[in-house]
């Protein structure tokens, strides 16, 4: 009965247009922010989930690497180990450090990674050739497979090139052994391919063997930069480090991909929030449209309301149907901002309609990926600002005490 009543009166004829246009122009409010929340929502989903997917692509599930220096040691029974250890499916060891990589007139500052033969088992680098193909070569003869920012910076076309760059490492020992200049090690290398994840690394990596870059830094058979470690699917990653800790013990920091790269993924939630926070700013406000609107209501329909506590209506019926009033336009212009936005995210998914400007980014339109939590959220957010801004002329209207004239 109480939905009824706020049924009727909202699509009742009112005495006064301005009521009926108040109302209108708290749904319309309500729709837009509604449609606009989810659809920033989903976007920014879509772009934390391609994001994720790129450094997935390039960190490793775990890394090891020393709690203090540069240096980790690792000797074969740690190895074996490692390789043994429950939700382990594969590792790699590195060699990591900055170096300077010429060719002619150009040159640029790099991190060089050396790999073994195990690293396309721990990221998927080698499925982001855009040249050339994945060869990282020997010791004698080292091949690189260089970011496309590097290969740019640098002039270099790995397809095409056939004179060699020369790559300059920091010397560690005492003595010149490859021939240096400034206290650099150099060494002939040949471009084998070109790879591109995203900007960051594009401009920064290169990677060859690991032999190749432990001979430059002239490091001992048990010394490397870090491990990488593939897990098993199933395998929860806390549970694998807490057990890596109790092997290895505390010389080593063990970080998870997303402990690796925590500043990034907690600036993009603070930006999703930001949003929903001022988005619900904008929503407080279409409330007091909803505010006003129920308040002129109250005033029109004190008859009604006479009538009603006439038969015996309570004050607490007469708020309730003033507030299912209040939560009724809510409802109305909620349903509509999903409905809309729903159709927008299910259009840009399958036709990818609006495009990103610029054509440096992998791909060339917006990435939407819809959480049923957001909808939740949003739909949850809207539902408790309406009641809130229902309450107040409920409350008024279920207080005065109005009578009936002749």
């Amino acid at each position: 009965m109480k939905f009824l009543f706020a049924w009727r009166y909202f699509k009742s004829q009112k005495s006064v247009n301005a009521i009926q246009i108040i109302s209108w122009i708290s749904v319309l409010a309500i729709t837009v922010v509604v449609a606009a929340l989810m659809v920033v929502f989903s976007v920014f989903n879509g772009f934390e989930d391609l994001v994720k997917g790129l450094y997935t692509d390039f960190y490793a599930d775990i890394n090891i690497a020393p709690a203090k220096g540069k240096i980790i040691k690792l000797s074969d029974s740690q190895i074996q180990a490692i390789k043994q250890q429950k939700g382990v499916a594969a590792f790699s060891l590195v060699a990591e450090e900055k170096a300077v990589l010429v060719n002619g007139d150009y040159q640029g500052i790099v991190t060089i990674k050396g790999v073994d033969n195990q690293m396309p088992l721990v990221n998927n680098i080698h499925q982001h050739l855009i040249r050339g193909t994945y060869r990282t070569g020997t010791v004698d003869y080292p091949q690189l497979i260089v970011g496309a920012g590097i290969e740019n910076a640098v002039g270099v076309d790995v397809e095409k090139s056939i004179a060699p760059l020369t790559l300059y490492m920091p010397n560690r020992s005492e003595g010149v052994k490859l021939g240096t200049i400034d206290g650099m090690n150099a060494y002939k290398v040949t471009p084998a391919g070109t790879f591109m994840v995203q900007q960051d690394f594009d401009n920064q990596y290169v990677f060859t063997n690991l032999a190749f870059v432990k001979y430059m830094l002239d490091m001992k058979p048990d010394e490397y930069s870090s491990i990488e470690i593939k897990m098993q699917p199933s395998q929860q990653p806390q549970k694998v480090i807490a057990a890596l800790k109790e092997l290895l013990g505390a010389d080593y920091r063990i970080q998870t991909r997303f402990e690796q790269n925590q500043s990034l993924f907690t600036a993009m939630q603070i930006e999703k929030w930001v949003i929903y926070g001022v988005t619900c700013l904008i929503l407080m406000v279409a409330a007091f449209n909803i505010i006003g609107a129920l308040t002129m209501l109250v005033m029109e329909k004190q008859k009604d309301i006479a009538v009603l506590k006439a038969i015996g209506a309570d004050n607490a019926l007469i708020q309730q149907i003033f507030l299912l009033e209040g939560v009724l336009l809510s409802v109305i212009g909620g349903s509509i901002g999903v409905t809309i936005a729903s159709a927008i995210c299910f259009l840009q998914i399958k036709f990818h309609l609006i495009k990103l400007a610029g054509g440096t980014f992998l791909i060339d339109y917006y990435p939407v990926k819809v959480l049923w939590s957001d909808y939740l959220t949003v739909v949850g957010t809207v539902f408790i600002i309406a009641v809130l801004a229902a309450w107040f002329p409920a409350r008024k209207a279920g207080m005065v005490s109005l009578t009936l004239k002749s």
